[in-house]
């Protein structure tokens, strides 16, 4: 296609929002307008789904939920006048709150104000604050965010250690739906323990941000924790940083979590037009059906050219591998559906990954994420005439250009600016694509049947070794790898056994491996 060709298929696809100052370009994904009119039955029963959906239909079957993400940020259209005042209470008690913690109104025992806050969650309780905290933090925050979002011993040591001395001026998020998700569980207590190391009442500093009368939920009221906001049944944890799992660590750190509502709304407004040329959503929706032939032939690449948009590309991660990773369709067929997401920053991934996308496998496609403002205020010029920003500028439309070129699409999204606004719109654009393109192929968007195997799985090797140690404190001689496995009653986990212990010995938790250790079956392990 020459470039009078190209122009023209840029002018005919190009989506702009005004009010937002968005830009969406789809024009460098090849498809035609043939395909375009093939999808459009399915489009007008996605348009339908997502109505309904937002109306307060069961959307998640499987877990008999309805999906409201979108009332979060328009309370209006929830379905019962109980849950509109639950949101607007929860949002006004959210950003009173912050404001007392701000203003040192409410304050801990033994400091004149509150200064940091771990916030301490996994998956969407981490992702969406982390990516939030990264884009939109000022530089000088009323209260600096350290985040706990593993179950890695040194990762919670390092947080603990950088806060060592603040401690006694530290807040403490727990974020955890159930109460029972082991990560943030295992944070809270190690946190806890810091806590009372240093002769410090938890109570007086933690946080729970969780389902009403959930575990966790009774944990912080009998001991009196600061203060408690709800996570909802209907909101799943990659859609919930709408919600307190995200408003509240925003709001703490200074973020205006109001405009980040209103970018989101606005966005959503956009999105809930039935009509695919003007809605941007679908638009991504039909770019991505188009790319993976409607099965996620193609992997996402996404490339934000800004720094403080690093951490998009991990939040979209989840999102649309957990919502689109699939394996049985909504008719319970095998179709095993998903796009996979990946992405750096440019100009950094030009010197990473870019020599793979330009000439390497073609099994993606790109979004670039352009933002209009260099920065705050002029910029010096590094060369006669060009500044730093449009070295940026000009690596993102070669980057585009050079992988067109090659036969590789891309789409590109462009922002005015990084701010509140801007940031909640891009989350709700991304969460209306998933809902779209997930009714596209037929399948539930807001289950993820293989994150709880995976739990369960982790819990199965928990209770392994709670029998392994039984054995071994049980004998009085040194046994064999396969004979504690079989004294556990475990010959069919005998290689999950011999890991667990080469774990627990390198962990001087009181098991001794004799022998060579490059050969397992000649080991002896005994306590000691």
């Amino acid at each position: 296609m020459d470039a009078t060709a190209l122009w023209q298929r840029y002018q005919q696809w190009l989506y702009f929002h005004e009010a937002l100052g968005f830009y969406l370009d789809v024009s460098r994904m090849r498809f035609d307008d043939a395909f375009v009119d093939a999808l459009q039955p399915k489009f007008e029963k996605a348009f339908a789904d997502m109505a309904e959906l937002e109306k307060g239909a069961i959307a998640n079957p499987d877990e008999n939920r309805m999906v409201g993400h979108y009332w979060l940020r328009n309370p209006d259209l929830a379905p019962s006048p109980e849950v509109t005042q639950e949101i607007v209470n929860t949002l006004e008690q959210i950003e009173v709150f912050a404001e007392k913690i701000h203003t040192g109104a409410i304050h801990p025992p033994k400091a004149s104000r509150f200064t940091d806050v771990i916030s301490i969650g996994i998956g969407g309780s981490a992702l969406g604050p982390e990516f939030v905290a990264e884009a939109l933090a000022p530089d000088f925050p009323p209260v600096t965010i350290h985040f706990i979002d593993n179950s890695d011993p040194t990762g919670i040591d390092r947080v603990l250690t950088q806060v060592r001395n603040r401690l006694p001026s530290t807040l403490v998020l727990v974020i955890s739906k159930s109460g029972g998700t082991p990560e943030p569980r295992n944070g809270m207590i190690e946190v806890k323990k810091a806590y009372a190391g240093q002769n410090l009442d938890f109570a007086n500093y933690a946080i729970a941000i969780t389902s009403v009368d959930s575990n966790l939920d009774k944990i912080a009221k009998t001991e009196g924790w600061l203060a408690r906001f709800p996570m909802y049944d209907w909101v799943g944890g990659r859609t919930s940083e709408m919600s307190a799992v995200g408003l509240v660590p925003a709001a703490l750190q200074g973020i205006d979590v109001g405009a980040m509502l209103d970018g989101a709304k606005e966005m959503d407004d956009a999105t809930r037009v039935p009509d695919l040329k003007n809605n941007p959503a679908a638009l991504l929706a039909l770019a991505w059906y188009h790319s993976g032939n409607g099965k996620g032939e193609k992997d996402m690449v996404v490339l934000p050219y800004k720094d403080s948009l690093l951490l998009f590309s991990r939040y979209l991660q989840q999102l649309v591998m957990e919502s689109l990773g699939k394996e049985k369709d909504l008719d319970g067929n095998t179709v095993y559906q998903g796009i996979a997401v990946y992405g750096n920053k440019g100009s950094t991934d030009q010197h990473a990954y870019v020599q793979q996308l330009r000439e390497g496998v073609p099994n993606f496609f790109a979004t670039l994420i352009e933002v209009l403002e260099d920065r705050k205020g002029s910029s010096p010029e590094i060369d006669p005439g060009v500044t730093s920003g449009d070295y940026l500028s000009g690596f993102l439309l070669g980057t585009r250009q050079a992988l067109y070129e090659n036969h590789r699409d891309s789409i590109t999204l462009t922002i005015p600016q990084v701010n509140a606004r801007t940031v909640g719109a891009l989350i709700a654009l991304y969460e209306r694509a998933v809902g779209l393109y997930a009714s596209l192929v037929n399948i539930n968007a807001y289950h993820q049947p293989g994150v709880e195997a995976g739990k369960k799985a982790a819990a199965v090797i928990i209770d392994l070794q709670r029998r392994v140690m039984e054995v071994l404190h049980t004998e009085k001689t040194a046994l064999s790898i396969e004979e504690v496995a079989t004294k556990a009653g475990a010959l069919e986990q005998i290689e999950e056994i011999y890991k667990i212990i080469r774990h627990l010995a390198a962990n001087q938790r009181g098991v001794v491996l004799q022998g060579n250790l490059g050969e397992p079956a000649s080991l002896k392990v005994s306590i000691g």
